[in-house]
C-alpha cells in the first residue's frame, strides 16, 4: 500500500531542537519549577508545554505559576529556534519535490508561533502546520492531533506516514492508525522507539524510508 501523505513532528525530527530543550529543562527550567524533586526531561518529552505544567502540578510541588512557566518557555523557544537549532540535513531539498507528489504537514506539540519561527528561518513551505494548541483535545500521547492532521491533509490516518522521535509522539501516531517511523536523533538515549513501525537513525535513512512508504523511489 502506498501512503498518501506525510506528517512530520518538528522538535527532534525536523530540527535538532530536542537536545537544546533537554539541556535547558535539565539545567534551568525543571529545577526552577520543581525545586524539591528531580524530574527527568524524558518524562515530559513530546508533550505540549502548557500541558507539562499541568502534569508537573499533578505529580510534584510546583513552585512557579503557569503564567511564569509559559513566559519562560516562550523566551527559551525564541532563542533555540532562531539561534541554535539546525534543520534536518537534506530536508530543504527534499520537501518541495515531495510536495509535488503528496501533501506534507508539520504536526507539533509546539505552538504555531514556534512552528512559524522554524519555517521562516529555513524557508520551509508545508501543506499544513498543525499545532496541539489548535485542537480542543488532549495532545500527544493521545491520538487526537494525528487524527486531526490527517483530516487537514485529506487522507485517512492509515494512509499517512508519521515521523516521530519521542515515546509520547510515537504513541499518538500509532493510536491514530498512522504508519509511524521512529527517528533516533540521539538527543536523549533514554527514549524508547520500540512502539514505531520502522526505526531509523540517520537523516538520509529517514528520508529514504519516507520515500519508500510513499512509493516515491
Amino acid at each position: 500500500m502506498h501512503h498518501e501523505a506525510v506528517l512530520f513532528d518538528m522538535d527532534g525530527v525536523l530540527v535538532d531542537s530536542e537536545h537544546y530543550w533537554v539541556e535547558r529543562e535539565e539545567r534551568d527550567i525543571l529545577p526552577w519549577a520543581v525545586p524539591d524533586a528531580t524530574v527527568a526531561p524524558s518524562e515530559i518529552t513530546g508533550m505540549n508545554y502548557r500541558e507539562i505544567h499541568d502534569y508537573l502540578a499533578e505529580h510534584y510541588d510546583v513552585a512557579v505559576s503557569k503564567e511564569a512557566w509559559v513566559d519562560r518557555f516562550d523566551e527559551t523557544a525564541a532563542d533555540i529556534y532562531t539561534e541554535h537549532a539546525a534543520l534536518l540535513p537534506g530536508f530543504a531539498d527534499w520537501l518541495p519535490a515531495a510536495r509535488e507528489d503528496v501533501p506534507v504537514a508539520v504536526v507539533s506539540s509546539s505552538p504555531q508561533d514556534w512552528i512559524a519561527m522554524v519555517c521562516e528561518r529555513f524557508d520551509l513551505a508545508f501543506d499544513a502546520r498543525v499545532s496541539a494548541e489548535d485542537i480542543d483535545a488532549p495532545g500527544k500521547p493521545e491520538p487526537d492531533i494525528y487524527e486531526h492532521a490527517a483530516g487537514v491533509v485529506g487522507a485517512a490516518p492509515e494512509r499517512c506516514v508519521a515521523v516521530e522521535d519521542s515515546e509520547h509522539g510515537i504513541a499518538s501516531a500509532v493510536a491514530a492508525g498512522c504508519t509511524c517511523i521512529g527517528y533516533v536523533s540521539g538527543a536523549d538515549d533514554s527514549l524508547d522507539h520500540s512502539g514505531a513501525d520502522h526505526v531509523v537513525d540517520s537523516p538520509a535513512g529517514l528520508l529514504a524510508t519516507v520515500d519508500e512508504l510513499l512509493g516515491r523511489n
